[in-house]
């Protein structure tokens, strides 16, 4: 019986264990997603500086993601395309200024300004 209550005992320090870590992971996953704050610049658009590729949470998913991860991967097509919301008067250059503000080392300064 106590054999039993032992293996019972261990079991549960093992789950409780276990719980314990998913929950370590998940906060530091969820932390690691969030943790870059969104900030509103001069012009009144959001920015996100985030490090390692990492797209800005006002991206979200579908098709404004895929817009954003272009101009993030292919900003030598968008630098030769001008900007037709009339933006220029607000110091951008070409169509990737409305998904790029700044770019030092490997972290990217995201703007909102395409996704409004």
């Amino acid at each position: 019986m106590a054999g039993r209550r032992a293996k019972g005992a261990a079991l549960l320090t093992f789950v409780i264990g276990a719980l314990v870590t998913i929950a370590i992971v998940a906060g530091a996953a969820w932390w690691a997603a969030t943790g870059d704050p969104v900030t509103t610049d001069a012009i009144g658009d959001r920015v996100q500086t985030r490090g390692g590729g990492a797209l800005p949470v006002f991206a979200g998913a579908g098709d404004t993601a895929t817009l954003y991860r272009f101009a993030r991967d292919r900003g030598d097509v968008l630098r030769w395309m001008p900007c037709t919301c009339g933006c220029a008067e607000l110091g951008h250059t070409s169509n990737r200024s409305c998904y790029i503000k700044s770019e030092a080392g490997e972290r990217t300064t995201w703007t909102s300004h395409a996704a409004t």
